[in-house]
């Protein structure tokens, strides 16, 4: 991202400015912030919902304008905060990235990966279940898990999480992250999330605020810089020792 400014059709004010990081080859950045800070416009510009007003978005070294649509999204893995799923079966979601059928080794790889196998499996009929009306018979979790799955294996080489996480429980989010480790280290990720435990073990963390890069560090060095990160993390733990 280089330079980057972006206001919405018909918006009057910048919602990103100045945005500037290089996010190399098989490495994970996360991008944290409060909400409406500009975090998933980021990822709708790379994925070309929305073009830039200014500066541009380089992918090894070309900028993504001169990428058809349909290449530069079929090498991206999605998953978005909306999970949608679609009336059909199970199977059909994990394998939409596909012409045909997905094979069974790889749909059962992916949704154990995605933490979800054990509840599809305990449906009655199991991959071949039918979902509901954008997933109705799943819960917030298994939706996001569902999603997570059908990013895996597609298998692009590039990998964005938009709050994927946010309606699983920390044990789940711990064994998920541990499975995408091992994906992500041949793919080059982006995490975008509220949950610091979600974005901890990312190679480098931006911290948005109402559209510009305030912070960026790992996490460590953002605890020490005591700013909004720190407060965040400060906030979630007093959160969780709450409840």
């Amino acid at each position: 991202f280089k330079n980057l400014f972006f206001k919405y059709p018909r918006g009057t004010d910048y919602v990103l400015k100045d945005i500037n990081f290089t996010l190399e080859e098989g490495k994970t950045l996360a991008i944290v912030g409060r909400t409406g800070s500009g975090k998933t416009t980021m990822v709708n510009l790379l994925l070309r919902l929305y073009e830039a007003d200014k500066g541009e978005i380089l992918l090894d070294d070309k900028n993504i304008k001169d990428i058809t649509i349909k290449s530069l999204r079929e090498n991206i893995s999605y998953v978005p905060q909306d999970n949608f799923l679609f009336t059909s079966t199970i199977r059909e979601n994990i394998g939409f990235a596909f012409d045909g059928t997905i094979s069974e080794d790889l749909m059962i790889e992916s949704s154990k990966s995605a933490q979800v196998y054990d509840n599809i499996i305990d449906f009655p009929n199991g991959f071949d279940t039918v979902l509901g009306e954008r997933g109705v018979t799943l819960s917030g979790g298994q939706k996001q898990r569902v999603s997570i799955a059908r990013a895996l294996a597609k298998d692009g080489p590039i990998l964005v999480l938009d709050d994927s996480l946010s309606s699983v429980d920390t044990e789940t989010e711990e064994k998920i992250l541990g499975e995408l480790k091992n994906v992500t280290d041949k793919k080059t990720t982006i995490i975008i999330s509220h949950r610091i435990s979600t974005v901890k073990n990312a190679d480098e963390i931006i911290v948005l605020d109402e559209g510009e890069i305030i912070e960026r560090g790992d996490h460590e060095s953002l605890l020490e810089f005591d700013g909004l990160y720190k407060y965040l993390y400060d906030k979630q733990l007093l959160e969780e020792k709450i409840q």
